[in-house]
């Protein structure tokens, strides 16, 4: 049997092509793929044909946040059958390791992540996975917020990593898909000030409709002011020493990278989600460790995709809500150059491959 997939050649060559249906192997199994939504790092492969270390040197699919209906099982495969509905997490580890044995398997040096050089994604008809890696959906969720569990889990490891309780502050540093998961996931978890800020009004518009309840043009020349005067009433504190119980920056830029530890008040907690372009950012440590704010990186996540997709399921987070635009598998050159380009009037673009 063979399959369509898109296939990356080089910067901006993105080819529709036949290519064979895999065949699950015992511990797998064959989803057929229905949506996949369009990430950051698949623009930032698509246009730069790199991201840090990892370069495509050699045809590859890319998407990984995907879903799909199960379409066979491998042997020793029970736990799903031929007819689900799914969810595939697009990162598998070895299982073996120090960091996998102790949940952190997000840290595992032997990962094996979908679209990620050499390792082909989900642009394609097929594609077979690792069982332990693929979660069933209920019936009420759409195959659109079954793909996008893969951004929500970012969001929701981001919290848990910020340890955000009832009644929390927060604030997050761009308001594009992961920033708007983060912000939901705040929410669930109880925080109840929750400022967004992003240089497009069309994200901080959406931002307030998922739950935002302050929005800050980043534009604006006082943006730190106004997230003080914002919690300064809640702890009493003033200054420097004001600001959120938690900042998440989610832009992935460097002004935002400062900005995330400076706007975290006195004792609270920055979470570098987003990944700058440049690797050396300078930062005022010294005001950081005299404030005494913990600064925490974040690599994907860990444990995740069960909470997500309960959250998702018992509408806590709306999903659905992100889908600004859709291109079908043939378009998906189109798609990844509309992403790439719209920003200002798009949030997340989905493939449809069905």
């Amino acid at each position: 049997m063979v399959m369509k997939a898109a296939v990356m050649h080089g910067i901006r060559d993105v080819r529709l092509e036949s290519r064979a249906v895999p065949a699950p192997a015992p511990f797998e199994v064959l989803v057929k793929i229905e949506r996949v939504g369009v990430c950051g790092s698949d623009v930032h492969y698509f246009t730069e044909g790199k991201i840090g270390r990892y370069v495509v040197e050699q045809p590859m699919i890319l998407g990984h946040e995907s879903a799909g209906v199960i379409a066979a099982v491998g042997s020793a495969v029970s736990s799903l059958a031929v007819g689900d509905r799914v969810s595939l997490e697009p990162g598998v580890t070895c299982r073996q390791c120090y960091h996998c044995k102790r949940g952190r398997y997000n840290l595992c040096p032997n990962v094996t992540f979908m679209a990620t050089p050499p390792v082909d994604g989900a642009f394609a008809e097929f594609v077979a996975w690792p069982a332990d890696f693929v979660f069933k959906i209920p019936d009420s969720m759409s195959l659109d917020s079954a793909a996008l569990l893969e951004p929500l889990a970012v969001g929701v490891w981001a919290v848990q990593r910020a340890g955000v309780s009832m009644g929390a502050s927060v604030a997050v540093f761009g308001a594009g898909p992961i920033g708007c998961t983060t912000l939901q996931a705040a929410k669930a978890a109880g925080a109840t000030t929750i400022i967004a800020v992003d240089l497009e009004e069309f994200r901080l518009d959406l931002a307030r409709k998922l739950g935002a309840t302050h929005t800050i043009n980043g534009r604006d020349p006082d943006v730190l002011e106004q997230i003080r005067a914002i919690t300064s009433p809640l702890t009493g504190l003033t200054g420097s020493s004001a600001g959120v119980d938690a900042a998440f920056e989610t832009a992935g830029s460097v002004p935002t990278c400062r900005m995330t530890i400076e706007a975290t008040r006195s004792g609270g907690v920055a979470v570098l989600v987003g990944l700058p372009s440049e690797a050396l950012v300078s930062l005022d440590i010294v005001a950081a460790a005299s404030r005494e704010v913990d600064i925490r990186g974040q690599f994907r996540y860990a444990n995740c995709y069960p909470a997500a997709l309960e959250l998702v399921a018992h509408g806590r987070v709306n999903l659905d809500a992100m889908i600004t635009h859709r291109f079908t598998l043939d378009q998906a050159q189109q798609a990844l150059e509309f992403a790439d380009k719209e920003k200002r009037a798009s949030m997340k673009v989905m493939v449809e491959i069905g």
